[in-house]
């Protein structure tokens, strides 16, 4: 499947049944160091580095106490938390299946129906002081679509992130180039003591992704008087 490229690059060959652009995926993944340095160190994903970095620059795991993991799958960061602050309460949820971590409660189910913000809270016991929200809506190809799909899993985060989370407490979310909706980034200021677009080391450059970091809960935001 695979041979040794120039300076170590493992390069793909193309097989029967498999497209151009998977064929590049897998390249890319083999020749990942993050790729490399997850399964070494135990970590579901790759991305277990982004929070990793995120939490370096801004100390988003010091002192918590419970955690809200909002798009779970694989588990990665999940995987963090428990290794960072092992005494953390967690609960992850995700519409997709997440093999057990020892020591969080994990819900399979969509984060956008009724019933879970409830049961997310009632699993953890109590307010959570971070919530992390790694999702993105699945794409349809159309960039417009796609973004505005996932602007609505982070308005419905943010909001779910107005409702529960203790004072003081910090809520991250991936968005894409451009960073959050500018409404959106002026409510989460109104709720919060700092609000930060962040990009870290491990996201690929090729990427559109980005991170707002809202940290320093106030309280529910309220709308402009008239």
């Amino acid at each position: 499947m695979s041979r040794g490229g120039r300076g170590g690059h493992t390069r793909v060959r193309t097989s029967r049944g498999r497209t151009a652009q998977s064929t590049r995926w897998l390249e890319r993944q083999l020749n990942d160091p993050y790729v490399k340095r997850a399964k070494a160190e135990g970590y579901r994903s790759r991305a277990a580095y982004k929070l990793i970095e995120l939490d370096e620059k801004f100390g988003l795991l010091k002192g918590a106490k419970r955690v809200v993991d909002l798009g779970i799958a694989p588990g990665g960061w999940t995987q963090v938390v428990r290794r960072k602050v092992p005494k953390a309460e967690i609960v992850g949820i995700d519409l997709l299946p997440v093999d057990p971590i020892e020591g969080a409660t994990i819900f399979q189910m969509d984060f956008m129906s009724d019933a879970a913000p409830d049961t997310l809270i009632e699993a953890l016991g109590g307010r959570p002081d971070l919530i992390l929200s790694d999702m993105a809506a699945n794409t349809v190809g159309h960039p417009q679509t796609d973004a505005l799909r996932t602007m609505a899993l982070i308005e419905t985060a943010f909001a779910f992130a107005e409702d529960v989370l203790e004072p003081g407490g910090s809520f991250v979310a991936k968005v894409f180039a451009g960073g959050a909706d500018a409404d959106l980034v002026a409510q989460m200021k109104r709720a919060f003591a700092t609000v930060k677009h962040a990009k870290p080391p491990s996201s690929r450059k090729g990427s559109v992704e980005w991170f707002v970091v809202a940290q320093g809960f106030k309280g529910r935001a309220e709308p402009p008087s008239e």
